[in-house]
């Protein structure tokens, strides 16, 4: 398993069960890993970003693999299929405006799916709206736009989902960043 992605599973929907589009899907705390296995075994695409951090106790240091995204599950389904779903033990909700689940746009869940790969040191980071503004015009994150920071002597890009107010910061040479 990569360090940034969890689980990623062949879909096996019925013909004709309607549009298929990616949703967010709320979950118990630290209940990220069990919903996506079991949104696996009901045949589902399912997308689950891991990072690796070490944490440290008095006596040790362990490695693990925690959610990108805390309490968050992405799934691509049918709209007919979400019962199936929001029946698993652990998930609280899918995410909805005005009481109807909102669809992820597909481009943004590919690049996370595709582009992300080990190489990148990937960690969560605070939602943030305001910023300068860039595009990434080479590399892995090519086409994908974020806000940049500095953190001591690199140069990290914020890339936000909107739609959960979530983001994370990607470390990136600014050679390969263009200011919009």
């Amino acid at each position: 398993m990569s360090p940034t992605v969890g689980v990623d599973v062949p879909a096996v929907i019925p013909q004709g069960a309607g549009p298929e589009n990616w949703y967010a899907i709320y979950t118990c705390p630290r209940h990220e890993k069990r919903v996506a296995e079991q949104i696996k075994q009901r045949s589902f695409l399912c997308f689950l970003p891991l990072y690796r951090s070490v944490r440290r106790w008095k006596d040790r240091r362990k490695e693990l693999e925690l959610a990108l995204f805390p309490s968050y599950v992405f799934v691509r389904m049918a709209l007919t299929s979400k019962l199936q779903v929001l029946q698993l033990p652990g998930v609280v909700r899918i995410v909805s405006f005005n009481g109807q689940p909102t669809a992820l746009p597909t481009e943004e869940m590919e690049a996370f799916q595709t582009r992300w790969s080990g190489e990148l040191k990937i960690e969560p980071h605070p939602y943030l709206r305001a910023g300068r503004r860039v595009l990434v015009h080479s590399g892995p994150m090519q086409g994908l736009t974020g806000i940049i920071v500095r953190r001591k002597d690199c140069c990290r890009v914020i890339f936000s989902i909107d739609l959960i107010m979530r983001s994370v910061a990607v470390e990136l040479d600014e050679a390969d960043l263009e200011v919009m």
